[in-house]
Order: C-alpha cells, then structure tokens, then sequence
C-alpha cells in the first residue's frame, strides 16, 4: 500500500460512446473525513445501450494513459460519431499521515488526421492538512499546442527546476518524447521521472500526488471488461486476474488459463498460478460449499527456449468425489474463479479498485446478493459495477446504486425520494413503468409493435 491509500471520488466523461456527458459519484465522494472509511461499492443500472459500458471502458484507459503508456488508438472508436473530442475528469483523495488531497485529473483527446492525440491535460488539488484546506488551483497544466511552454502554471514550474537549470532542459526533451510517443506528458515515463525526484520546495506535495496517483494505477486498480467474460463463455480460457504481494514476490495482471487442454508454464509463471490457487482456495469453499481448485502437475516438460517447463492443469477438486477438469465446471463458478483473488485484495486493501463490467453473468441471483451484502458490509476497498440483474438493488444502500438515463446529456442518477424503508429494486421498476425521476430512466418499449414485427418477420420468412 505504500505511505498512502488512494480513492476514486468521481468520473465525469463527456462525448464518450453514448454518453454526451454524465458523472458517477462514490458513496463516500462528498465526506470531509481524514481517514479512509470503509468499503464503497456503486452498482451502475440501466437498460441495454445507455451507458453502463461506458463507465468501465473509460476507466480502462484512463488506467492505460496514468500509467504512461501510448494511448490505444481503439480509443477512436469511443469518441462520439458526430465529434473529433472527448475529455474524462477523474477526482481522487489521497490519504496520507494526516493529510488529505482533493485531486482532479483532466484530459482532453482529440482525432487529428484519424488518430487520438492528447490535446490537454491538467491536475488540480487542494491539500487539507491540520484542519486547513487550500483553495484547489491547477498545479500542472499541459496544452499540446502551447509549444513555447513546457507547463504552466508558471510559479509550479519554477519550484520543479528550482536552481537546477539541467531539469529545465530535462522536461523540454520528456515533452517532446511524449508528444512522440503519444502518451501521457504528465505521466510518461521520462516526465514523471522527474516530477517524482525528491524536490525541497512547495512541489514536494505535487510530487506526492503524481507519484500515488501512477502506483494507484499500476498495482491498485483493476478493470475487468466484458472481454474476460467473452473468454469464459466461449470455453477456451479462463483469465484470472490477481495481485500478489509476498516476501518472495510482486506482480498484478491476468493469468490466463486455456480451458481446452494443459499448459506448459515457466518456473516463474507456475510460482504464481499455485499463489493464486492457494489464495482462492481459502474462500472458494465457502461459496461453492465444498469446493476447491488444484494444480494438477503432468510433470516437467522442455521449454522451446531450453529451459525447464511444467505442464499442468487446473482441476475441480469436490468432497467425495473424483477431481475433473475446471473447464467441466459451470460458467458461473469460472466467472467466480476469475475474479475472485481481485475480491480477496480488494476485500482486505482499502486502495484497491475493483470494476467489474456485467458483474452478474453467470452468476446465481442469491449468491450475487450474498457477496455484495458481505463486501458492503466487511470489506476495506472500492468496487464498481455494472449488471442487469436487479439483487443488488435490495442488498445496496441507496447511496450505492446509479441509474443511468435515456437522456445523454445527464446520463448517471440516484434515484431521488428513496426512503429508509423503501425496496429500491421496486421503485426502480416503479419508475420505468410511471416515471417521477429527474430524468427518464428507460425507453419505452411497446410490445404490439414489437410483436407486430416479428409476425412480419415470420411471414417474410416463407415468402422468400
């Protein structure tokens, strides 16, 4: 974890797929509290093609560009049919020894000649430490056409190259290796190397920032897509994704696993599959009563680059009963495998950032109910998601729930006139059928012309 913990507070995306600009708020995003809290969960809902998608894409790449790679250029797909623009607005509080900072971070892409370039990029903070808050000011602007400055504001950059006049010369050449590479300036590589050096000045606390804001990023925040459901249902892989911090090791991805047939894994890669398993097994069997997974090792086997190999297989080991191969298994229980050591760290790390598109594929209505009753409830991180299916709406606080809206422009909503009594999935479906929310929350649909036209559909079928 670091001397830190960081938190997402909010997304703002605007003229991303669907959504011409809508917000998503954390249950704790608007407390003044210096220390973490416990877990927050937001469930995001709504009908087919409204957004819900949009949310965890957009928190892929956000992750991809603080991290300072190039920026994916499947990116262009997401930018709005009818605009050559589009910005996301992430707000973090990043806790540390007695200080908490209110940060923003801002970036504007644009497509120039069929490829998404960064056009701006800004962090702004406010530090509220010892019971003082400072007003929150942009501390590190980028603008891609402002050429003749490396960042503003001004003040920011004269405290970073202090009497060092080499630094100046340093972050000329970082900009011009970022705008080449196309990633991030204030996050790539060779500028945040010097962003992150020990500085004795005012930008001590801006280095704090970029610095937690990048490892946050890299070892804390997962974002598991519909693509990792896609390899399950198709039965040939079975991703997992993990984070595993040992006396021996540390590593963070996805492990994935062919479902077709055994593997030959290196020593390192199989070190990390019997951690994985190990850390799984542990709650496993509670949730599939009985119920355990089992590297089964087919003995060593020659690398094609010469070295040492293992093939192996990972096994459904049941009480009583003979082990069989995980890929028998429902696609529940391996959508429940997959996911479940990024559970276990985000159940126990309180800067861990769990999204989870479609959450509830595969999974048994109770027992969705049942995790995210448990996760609320003892857990110490964050975890988003989307679903379709309605449980949560009776196990999640009304804080905990988003709706999103027909309407583009607002796309994100807390149901409002919810009381302490209320059942939130009813009037959820209270409000499809006669409305009373700010915003309409479903396009109607009408079951006569629906039916109409599958009856001509039909008809056409045999007149051809």
């Amino acid at each position: 974890m670091g001397d830190y913990i960081v938190r997402l507070s909010s997304l703002t995306l605007e003229n991303i797929k669907n959504v011409k600009k809508g917000t998503i708020f954390m249950p704790m995003a608007n407390e003044k509290s210096h220390s973490v809290g416990g877990a927050e969960i937001l469930g995001i809902y709504g009908q087919n093609g409204s957004g819900k998608t949009a949310i965890v894409d957009a928190l892929y790449f956000l992750q991809q560009i603080i991290i300072g790679q190039s920026i994916y250029q499947s990116i262009s797909d997401y930018i709005g049919a009818d605009d050559d623009t589009a910005n996301m607005n992430a707000e973090f509080k990043i806790f540390r020894k007695g200080t908490v900072y209110e940060v923003g971070y801002n970036i504007s892409l644009r497509k120039i000649e069929g490829e998404v370039v960064i056009e701006r990029e800004f962090l702004n903070c406010a530090i509220n430490r010892g019971g003082k808050r400072t007003n929150k000011n942009i501390f590190m602007d980028y603008v891609r056409s402002e050429s003749e400055s490396i960042f503003k504001p001004q003040k920011r950059l004269e405290e970073l190259i202090g009497k060092n006049k080499e630094r100046k010369t340093d972050l000329i050449v970082a900009r011009k290796m970022a705008e080449k590479s196309n990633c991030s300036f204030i996050f790539g590589e060779s500028s945040r190397e010097i962003f992150c050096q020990e500085v004795e000045s005012e930008f001590e606390d801006y280095s704090t920032v970029i610095r937690a804001l990048f490892e946050f990023s890299l070892k804390d925040l997962f974002v598991i897509r519909n693509a990792h459901s896609g390899m399950i249902t198709a039965n040939f892989l079975l991703p997992m994704a993990f984070r595993i911090e040992t006396n021996k090791m540390g590593a963070k991805g996805e492990f994935a696993i062919p479902l077709t047939e055994p593997v030959v894994l290196d020593a390192v890669k199989k070190d990390i599959l019997d951690v994985i398993v190990k850390q799984i097994n542990t709650v496993l069997y509670t949730i599939i009563p009985g119920m355990m997974i089992d590297v089964k090792d087919y003995g060593q086997q020659v690398l094609d680059s010469g070295e040492d190999g293992w093939k192996v297989e990972l096994m459904s080991v049941r009480e009583g009963k003979k082990p069989i191969p995980i890929r028998m298994e429902s696609e529940g229980i391996i959508k429940i495998i997959s996911i479940l050591n990024v559970l276990i760290q985000a159940f126990g790390n309180p800067s861990i950032c769990l999204v989870i598109d479609e959450l509830d594929a595969g999974i048994f209505e109770y027992m969705l109910g049942e995790l995210l009753d448990i996760f609320g409830k003892s857990a110490k991180g964050q975890l988003i998601f989307t679903s379709h299916n309605l449980r949560a709406l009776e196990m999640l606080d009304k804080n905990s729930i988003m709706f999103s809206t027909v309407n583009p422009e607002n796309r994100y909503i807390h149901m409002k006139s919810v009381k302490e009594n209320n059942n939130l999935r009813s009037m959820y479906i209270r409000s499809i059928t006669l409305g009373g929310q700010d915003e309409e929350i479903y396009e109607e649909t009408d079951s006569l012309k629906i039916a109409r036209a599958f009856r001509k559909a039909g008809r056409s079928l045999h007149n051809e």
